[in-house]
């Protein structure tokens, strides 16, 4: 749903009920706002102003006489245009930086203290994952034809890695057509990324696309299966939520999704590819195991030698700033300690 462009007055009714709600769970009311506020306009004008919100899809009514409640569409609004980005305190920068200095150097020590800290100080559940080989890189492919409309494409990565994978011809193509498609292509993507090929702006023939499509996901798949060694931590804090006291079986089904690799692996090459702090709010319609929960992620390692991925779960109804002011801090300071090994 694309931002609409709201009213200071809209956006700062918005603010308060995202903020308020995260604060206590309950639906925020007109009368608590202009009660609690000082926004100089009345109840009656505060409600009106709820309405637009509820007509654009922000908040929502859970029942005749109660106040609102931001929707998924409301709390991303929020992130991407309300929110405060933050640092840590100093205080606790200092405590989570001396539980580090008090650890013994070992990679295996810090990614279970990551986890420990990011689920106790976030009170929510944290995940971290290994650090590894940074993104694959492309070096060579070949199309090579096999019958009238099967070939096979060759796809050679930089570090030795070659893959091989069955292309559907829409209509047969001779050997030669295929080689020159394939230089040209090499010479296209030498030393790209699985994101750089998918993302390539030059405009290919049919079949070229085809390939580009098959490569950067064949390179996708490569860089996720460095998620399968994962820390977690906190996945019980999840109990203490008020949005799963009553609804296990909807918990279990979250723990069970952040058990399977594919989701973990999904994740990791969305927030290695992104860069920077990703939110992902509800399963933003990719992952419907997710939609009861938001995730805060950030990648963390030295550029071009090893990288993970880290970050805090918890319900919609998360802190959003004072989750991503954690997030952003543990990924730097784990940054600099893997920094450190690799220096």
């Amino acid at each position: 749903m694309p931002n609409v462009d709201l009213s200071d007055r809209q956006k700062a009714i918005l603010r308060l009920i995202v903020q308020e709600y995260i604060r206590s769970a309950t639906p925020v009311s007109s009368k608590m706002i202009t009660h609690d506020y000082s926004l100089g306009v009345s109840s009656a004008t505060v409600r009106n102003e709820m309405a637009i919100l509820e007509e654009l899809g922000y908040v929502l009514q859970p029942h005749t006489s109660a106040g609102r409640v931001p929707t998924d569409a409301g709390y991303r609004y929020f992130v991407e245009n309300l929110m405060v980005w933050d640092m840590l305190p100093f205080n606790e920068q200092c405590m989570i930086s001396h539980q580090f200095h008090q650890a013994r150097l070992e990679l295996d020590q810090w990614l279970q203290l990551s986890a420990s800290i990011l689920a106790h100080t976030s009170h929510n559940a944290a995940l971290i994952t290994v650090p590894k080989g940074g993104c694959c890189l492309l070096k060579h492919l070949e199309i090579i034809a096999v019958q009238d409309t099967i070939a096979l494409l060759i796809l050679v990565l930089q570090g030795g890695i070659v893959k091989q994978q069955i292309l559907t011809l829409e209509q047969p193509t001779p050997q030669a057509e295929l080689s020159m498609l394939a230089r040209q292509l090499t010479a296209e993507w030498l030393g790209l990324t699985a994101h750089g090929v998918t993302n390539c702006p030059k405009q290919f023939m049919p079949l070229g696309q085809v390939v580009q499509q098959v490569v950067g996901e064949a390179m996708e798949r490569i860089d996720a299966r460095y998620s399968s060694d994962v820390y977690r931590d906190g996945l019980l804090n999840l109990l203490n939520q008020p949005e799963f006291k009553d609804e296990r079986n909807n918990l279990h089904q979250i723990i069970r999704a952040l058990e399977e690799h594919w989701v973990i692996e999904q994740l990791v090459s969305a927030t290695l590819q992104g860069g920077g702090i990703q939110i992902i709010i509800g399963g933003e319609d990719k992952w419907n195991e997710l939609s009861q929960i938001s995730i805060v992620l950030a990648s963390y390692g030295v550029n071009d030698k090893v990288s993970g991925v880290m970050g805090v779960l918890g319900p919609t109804r998360m802190p959003y700033e004072r989750t991503v002011s954690v997030v952003r801090y543990m990924s730097q300071l784990m940054s600099d300690l893997i920094g450190n090994l690799y220096g």
